[in-house]
């Protein structure tokens, strides 16, 4: 069986924790003051804007001192480790749009910001607010709770930290393409399994001609690399609709297997992620976790952070079932979740952009 598994091992994917937390010159910038001064001219130029910041374009926004590390970054997210701490911003001296207007000029850097929601939000807000992640609509990233390894859609994640928590919410990667040749080495009966197709559930946000879950493996080989895609909860849910074929024992066994590698000191790499951070991470190589955490009771303490889906061009050619998933955008490049009806928007709150906003327009566009 071990024979019938490509290899990526020469590929700088291939990483683990232990041995990455020791070159953090791989994964890690400190802004210089240079790069600084860059963000605080974008901040000055656009930052009071009040219309919609989707409106600031790339154009907008030269960074003559960070650009050309931001390509490095892209080059080492998309092609390389996977993975990019960016440290240094001084979050404290910013409101809220201003903060944003910064991130948003790194992420347009990068690549196009998608939609992450039924209601077109490109710009998300990482925050507790009271959902339960129990239910078939919830998502993680709006509750309090441990979120087990995963990713997200688009090319890269990016995420902000505006404000951190009491206590928890630390921050976890681990390659997926490490982890794939784990699997191999002690799993493989496991891993074939893997690389069969699992049905995730769309949380009831479904694009124009999409049915309400999608398929797709966990690994697959494509164009000379190794794609992980992995959300268990969104397979757990799926099971609600009667169409979707049953998880077997053998599956369970394989996420089991998994989820137990992911977490492991061998493989994972934990965080701090502190205000001013700002992370991007690969969805094609990396899972990222989150632990639980306890919120301070004063609301303007309490944890935020701002996040971007990016799709990236120049990234790799994407396997069928990452276009059946999201589509692709104008670029080509995986697009996120668009539903019927939903504009691309950059709220500066933080809102409920699920399944709710698409029934709510509905009605109005009727």
């Amino acid at each position: 069986m071990l024979d019938s598994f490509h290899r990526f091992d020469a590929s700088p994917a291939n990483w683990k924790g232990s041995d990455l937390a020791k070159a953090p010159d791989r994964w890690m910038h400190d802004l210089s003051a240079a790069e600084l001064g860059d963000l605080e001219a974008v901040i000055a130029a656009e930052g009071d804007r009040t219309d919609d910041l989707t409106n600031v374009t790339a154009s907008d926004l030269p960074l003559p001192h960070l650009a050309p590390k931001l390509k490095e970054i892209k080059a080492n997210v998309l092609d390389g480790v996977g993975l990019s701490l960016i440290r240094g911003f001084p979050i404290d001296r910013y409101n809220l749009r201003q903060a944003a207007t910064a991130f948003w000029a790194v992420g347009l850097h990068l690549g196009d910001a998608v939609s992450q929601n039924a209601a077109g939000h490109a710009l998300g807000h990482v925050r507790d607010l009271g959902f339960d992640y129990s239910q078939p609509s919830s998502r993680g990233y709006q509750t309090a709770e441990r979120l087990p390894y995963h990713c997200d859609a688009g090319d890269v994640v990016g995420l902000l930290s505006i404000k951190t928590s009491k206590t928890g919410g630390l921050s976890s990667a681990v390659s997926s393409t490490a982890l794939y040749h784990a699997m191999i080495e002690r799993h493989p009966e496991h891993l074939a399994v893997l690389m069969q197709l699992t049905y995730r559930d769309r949380r009831d946000e479904i694009p124009e001609g999409r049915r309400p879950w999608y398929p797709m493996p966990v690994f697959q080989a494509h164009e000379g690399r190794i794609f992980g895609h992995y959300v268990r909860s969104a397979i757990r849910k799926a099971q609600r609709f009667d169409d979707v074929p049953r998880v077997t024992p053998e599956q369970e066994a394989a996420f089991d297997a998994l989820d137990a590698l992911a977490g492991s000191e061998e493989f994972r790499l934990d965080m701090e992620f502190e205000p001013g951070d700002m992370q991007f991470v690969c969805n094609h190589t990396i899972l990222h976790s989150r632990t639980k955490y306890e919120d301070w009771p004063d609301l303007e303490r309490r944890r935020h952070l701002l996040r971007l889906w990016l799709g990236c061009p120049g990234g790799p050619d994407v396997p069928a079932s990452h276009i059946e998933q999201q589509g692709l955008n104008p670029a080509g490049r995986p697009a996120g979740i668009h539903c019927p009806g939903a504009a691309l928007n950059a709220p500066l709150e933080a809102v409920d952009g699920g399944p709710g906003e698409t029934t709510k327009r509905q009605k109005q566009n009727a």
